[in-house]
Formats: C-alpha cells, structure tokens, sequence
C-alpha cells in the first residue's frame, strides 16, 4: 500500500510541475508551489526526486520516452540506417510542437539538454551512451561529438532560439533531416581512425 501512495505522490507530483509550467517561467514556478499544487509534503520534491531540475527530468523522460523508446529499438536493432535512426528522432517533433503541452515538453527539453545537463539523464534514449555505437566508423569520441551537435541543432530548432511555436513546413523537416544524417555519416577525420573505440 505504501508503495502505491509513493507512486501517486510521484506522479501528483509531476502532474502540479507540468501545470504550473505551462502558465509560468520555469524560474517562477518553486518547489513548494509544486507540493502545494499536488497536495504533498512540502519535502515530496526531494524525496521523490531529489531537487526541481532532477523533477523535471523526470518529467521529460516520462512523458516523451515513449514517444522514442519502441521505434528507436527497433530500427536500431535490425541494423537500420543512420537515415533511419534519425527519421524516429524527428518523427515526433512536429506533433510535439504543435500542442501547448508538447510545446512546453519541447522548452523544458531545450533548457536541460543544451543546458548540458547530462548528468540528471536516467532513461537510456536520454543519454549518450545509447547512440555512441551507431555510428561504428567513427570512433567513440567522434560520434559523441556529432550526435551531440544533432542533438543540439534538432532541439534547438523545435525547442528553444526562440523557434518554438513555430511550425516547421514538411520540406523543412526534410531539410533539417538531410543535413543531420550528412553531419552524422560525414567521413571520419583524419585524427580519427574509423571504428576505433576510444
């Protein structure tokens, strides 16, 4: 029974930060408005979690794992392209970008993510490491780099730069897909032997 308060806690949790964030700045919306919004123990936020950011992490991670997590596994392991693996990344952005709520998925993303905030990350799809080895004739440190700035540039163009809330055209979705997958399968550098782990 415990176990099943916890749960509910949690997610009440999360629930009164995503509402609150869709009215307010991230930097207005406090920890205690959080618990008083879900009804909770004023030190819920970091029982449950550990700070705000470490919340809205949380946050981001279960409400957009889903949206990644089956269509990456499976184009990842039958072997799929780059082109591919990138098509799933994008796929749910334009949605997400369309609804108020997504949109503020998309915000919140782009402050942790180009924030460089690699450490709150738990999900797998949400860390590095996942994407390191598809791309295998780069080496380790290069293909970190270039999905970082994949990354970046995706996220920045649907969640932050002042680009959010605007929709981006198919054939610019297509573009921005063209240009990653090339920036991705580029030819290693010289001071890079291919398929070398560093």
């Amino acid at each position: 029974m415990a176990g099943d308060v916890s749960v509910g806690t949690r997610e009440r949790l999360l629930a009164a930060a995503e509402r609150l964030l869709l009215t307010e700045p991230y930097d207005a919306v406090s920890v205690r408005a959080i618990c008083v919004a879900a009804e909770a123990n004023p030190a819920a936020v970091h029982y449950h979690f550990g700070s705000k950011d470490e919340l809205v992490v949380a946050l981001l991670e279960d409400r957009l794992a889903p949206l990644w997590a089956e269509r990456l596994a499976s184009v990842t392991a039958a072997g799929g392209p780059v082109a591919a693996v990138v098509e799933q990344v994008l796929a749910p952005f334009s949605g997400l970008a369309e609804d108020p709520v997504g949109r503020l998925h998309l915000r919140l993303l782009a402050r942790f993510a180009l924030g460089q905030r690699v450490d709150l990350w738990r999900r797998p799809w949400f860390r590095m490491d996942a994407w390191v080895g598809l791309l295998p004739e780069v080496s380790a440190r290069e293909s970190r780099r270039r999905w970082a700035l994949a990354f970046d540039l995706i996220i920045l163009r649907f969640g932050g730069g002042g680009c959010e809330g605007r929709e981006m055209s198919a054939s610019a979705v297509a573009a921005l897909r063209d240009f990653v997958v090339a920036g991705l399968t580029a030819p290693a550098p010289p001071n890079d032997p291919g398929g070398q782990r560093q």
